[in-house]
């Protein structure tokens, strides 16, 4: 699973940290999301989503979904 997090959290100013005391998780969780190696709970994907402002589909691609937005897939 691919992230747009750090890229949405930067573009907030907002630090792993602050992400993850507004979201209510320890910091290495937003470290490991951002890397796509954590797959979030549902409600867990809902919190961060709503901490930036945005859609959970706007933050959260299947590799598979992005190679096709990429124009990389079939």
């Amino acid at each position: 699973m691919r992230t747009t997090i750090k890229e949405h959290r930067a573009r907030l100013n907002m630090t792993q940290e602050d992400l993850a005391n507004k979201v209510g998780v320890r910091r290495e969780t937003i470290v490991f999301l951002e890397k796509g190696k954590y797959n979030p709970s549902l409600r867990l994907a809902h919190d961060v989503a709503e901490a930036l402002g945005m859609r959970i589909d706007d933050l959260f691609f299947f590799d598979d979904e992005a190679a096709t937005a990429d124009g990389r897939g079939p």
